[in-house]
């Protein structure tokens, strides 16, 4: 059996075991769940699918670097990748602003705080026109050659 086959028979159980979990959880009620009458099995639940995130995030993370070690090519493609996403961070923190920010519990948001959560926003309102643009680009390139 060759991995693609096992990774969707994978798949298939945990998308079974998801809606199987979901079901309970939708059967216990809203009620139930903040009276504290079915916190265990929520609790598990959760761990449950804790746990699958971590199997997932792992599995992800081990491809990918058998990947990379396998096709030197891919390697400096990603590295180059990498490298870009590091600058254009970089470039979105320098221009981002920030300043001091007493929350709604009384806590303190930093002015360093409050300048990353400028440089996030940033970067992710130019990584999508940056998705957006090569998009548009290639889905006209297309048409114009058909």
């Amino acid at each position: 059996m060759d991995l693609q086959k096992l990774l969707k028979i994978i798949a298939a159980v945990v998308s079974l075991a998801s809606i199987i979990f979901l079901g309970s959880l939708i059967s216990a009620g809203d009620e139930a769940i903040k009276a504290g009458e079915s916190s265990s099995s929520v609790n598990s639940y959760m761990f449950l699918a804790y746990l699958a995130l971590l199997i997932a995030i792992l599995s992800a993370i081990a491809f990918t670097i058998i990947n990379i070690i396998t096709n030197s090519s891919g390697l400096v493609k990603t590295m180059i990748s990498v490298g870009v996403f590091l600058f254009l961070s970089l470039i979105c923190y320098f221009i981002a602003s920030g300043n001091e920010t007493i929350l709604k519990d009384g806590s303190v948001l930093t002015v360093s705080q409050s300048r990353l959560v400028g440089a996030g926003l940033y970067l992710f309102y130019f990584l999508s026109f940056i998705a957006a643009g090569t998009m548009l680009f290639f889905g006209v390139k297309k048409s114009l050659n058909k």
